[in-house]
């Protein structure tokens, strides 16, 4: 099969193209930079230059491929609510070039799908784009598919961690090391769901080779980590004690992470790993945290 890849550079992108090739599929990977297009042909990869705002772009390389995996996303969070939209855009242009007969997989996110109870992949979205733009995604996947695209979500945890992660775990210790505490909110009993990036581009070419269309799949290899225990552990590799903040004071420690890291947001995997036949081998978050290459520098 010959895949079109979306942010094929990115944190769990380039991780989805690794997957591919090592199973025997070819890519067609998108990069925006000189330097991601040079990082994408060494891996092996047949380069396109391009980004999300590049609808002819996106048409033309869901049309030229077998699959499309649409990983991309701009994380400027200055731009947020902009950003969002252009996603909706970019995955109506995915769909468009992908037709009714090829996959398109579209990266979203658990946070946002039941926050405060286990979500289930078939729990519906409490929110809307209005609410909270990132749900732009799922509408325009939603919207696709009623449309007659295959499109399936690949929905994603808060933290997608391993060696190399700068997500959200890496600002916290930064916050840390910058405060000289490693914190959590309340009593820290709020629950984020993890995965290893490993065994998230596994479930990425699992869904794709499966050939299901219209499903919504979690990519969680642990369903919640207490961030006290999160919180434990950076203090732990930094040496720093650890205080819990109320969540008056949450903002002036955390800054916009505040938001992010009060949810309480298990997530479940059951129906995808039985669906898929996918068991996550790779280390949970603790065990990654216990690790030096969190800590260097």
């Amino acid at each position: 099969m010959r895949v079109f890849v979306t942010g094929a550079t990115g944190w769990v992108g380039s991780a989805v193209v690794k997957d591919l090739l090592e199973a025997g599929h070819s890519v067609l990977g998108l990069a925006r930079t000189d330097a991601g297009l040079d990082a994408v042909a060494r891996a092996g990869v047949t380069a396109m230059r391009g980004d999300v705002t590049d609808l002819d772009g996106l048409r033309r390389g869901a049309a030229e491929a077998d699959g499309t995996v649409h990983t991309a996303f701009n994380h400027d969070f200055s731009k947020f609510a902009e950003n969002c939209e252009n996603d909706r855009r970019a995955i109506a242009a995915l769909a468009e070039g992908a037709g009714m007969d090829k996959p398109l997989l579209v990266t979203s996110g658990t946070a946002f799908v039941r926050p405060g109870a286990l979500a289930t992949e078939d729990a519906p979205l409490v929110l809307t784009a209005k609410e909270f733009p990132r749900v732009a995604t799922e509408e325009a996947a939603n919207a696709a598919s009623q449309d007659g695209a295959r499109v399936c979500l690949m929905r994603l945890p808060p933290t997608v961690h391993g060696d190399g992660d700068h997500g959200f775990v890496p600002r916290l210790i930064e916050i840390a090391r910058a405060k000289g505490v490693s914190a959590y909110i309340g009593e820290g009993a709020n629950r984020w769901p993890a995965v290893h990036r490993f065994d998230a581009a596994r479930a990425y070419r699992l869904a794709l080779e499966s050939g299901m269309r219209a499903a919504k799949f979690h990519l969680v290899g642990e369903e919640g980590v207490a961030t006290r225990d999160i919180a434990e552990a950076i203090g732990k590799g930094l040496g720093l004690p650890v205080v819990a903040k109320t969540p008056e004071e949450a903002g002036e420690h955390f800054g916009f992470l505040a938001a992010f890291f009060s949810l309480d947001c298990p997530c479940s995997s059951a129906w995808t790993r039985r669906s898929l036949g996918w068991t996550p081998r790779e280390s949970g978050l603790l065990d990654d945290l216990a690790r030096a290459p969190y800590f260097a520098g």
